[in-house]
């Protein structure tokens, strides 16, 4: 058994600095809706007033509906919903980046012949120790199977919590991307507001049939129009980007669970 070699190459990967730490959640969204703010601003000085563009994405015109109270209509509120979940698929991007950075880490040795003893276990779990705070899913998983071991002595319960670890942590996952679902539900649904809104100013337009207010019937059937399209476009684009920033999480969930499987509780030497 050669477990000195095992020791040995954690070692060296943990004179590796940590991985980029990534970014708080609400920092993130804070930024990105600080920037939608900025974008919304100059698109209102550089679209003209009145013009097609303005109105489709800003409701920017004299003949809106809410020119009384710009920049707050519904097409911009729409764009700083869409912005708040982009910065946290952001950030669940990053996540990802991170869990691949520890799985590129070398902590275990992936030869064919090392084997790891009760005794090396110890310092392993020590060395691995400052990583736990990023909660990242190698170090996570790899402190509590090396626990378990060293406790127990039966790779048969190290299995075990190792099973409920990774379900617990593909629970807590999912979890993370409730308010993602949430947002990509709620922009169809402005924008459905938007459409019941946009028809009631526009029959306020006809109400005396014998002098149609047409500047108001044509303004509120814009909002009607526009902001449907606007929110099933960006909650089009938020659900495929959720998509495949989940996916990718979820494979590096499933990369690090396999890596610890197999770079270190099939390598528990345990001597009977």
């Amino acid at each position: 058994m050669s477990a000195a070699s095992g020791t040995a190459v954690a070692g060296a990967a943990l004179t590796v600095a940590p991985p980029r730490p990534v970014p708080g959640a609400l920092v993130v969204s804070a930024i990105s809706i600080g920037l939608a703010l900025l974008i919304i601003a100059v698109l209102s000085v550089v679209l003209p007033f009145n013009s097609k563009p303005a109105q489709f994405l800003l409701d920017h015109g004299s003949g809106s509906i809410f020119a009384g109270v710009y920049p707050l209509t519904i097409q911009n509120v729409l764009h700083l919903l869409s912005a708040a979940a982009l910065g946290i698929l952001y950030r669940r991007w990053r996540r990802a980046g991170l869990e691949e950075a520890y799985l590129r880490a070398g902590f275990l040795p992936s030869d064919e012949h090392t084997l790891l003893g009760l005794d090396e276990l110890g310092p392993l779990r020590r060395m691995i120790h400052p990583h736990l705070a990023s909660r990242a899913a190698v170090p996570v998983l790899m402190d509590a199977a090396i626990l378990q071991a060293s406790t127990s002595r039966s790779l048969e319960q190290v299995s075990t919590v190792m099973d409920h670890k990774l379900e617990l942590m593909s629970h807590r996952l999912d979890l993370e991307y409730q308010i993602i679902r949430y947002i990509a539900w709620l922009v169809p649904t402005m924008g459905f507001v938007g459409t019941v809104v946009g028809i009631a100013a526009a029959l306020e337009g006809i109400n005396d049939p014998a002098h149609l207010h047409m500047e108001r019937i044509t303004a509120g059937l814009g909002v009607a129009f526009y902001t449907t399209i606007l929110a099933l476009v960006e909650s089009a684009v938020l659900v495929f980007i959720q998509n495949v920033v989940q996916r990718r999480e979820e494979l590096a969930l499933n990369a690090a669970a396999d890596y610890c499987l197999t770079n270190l509780i099939n390598r528990i030497y345990i001597p009977h």
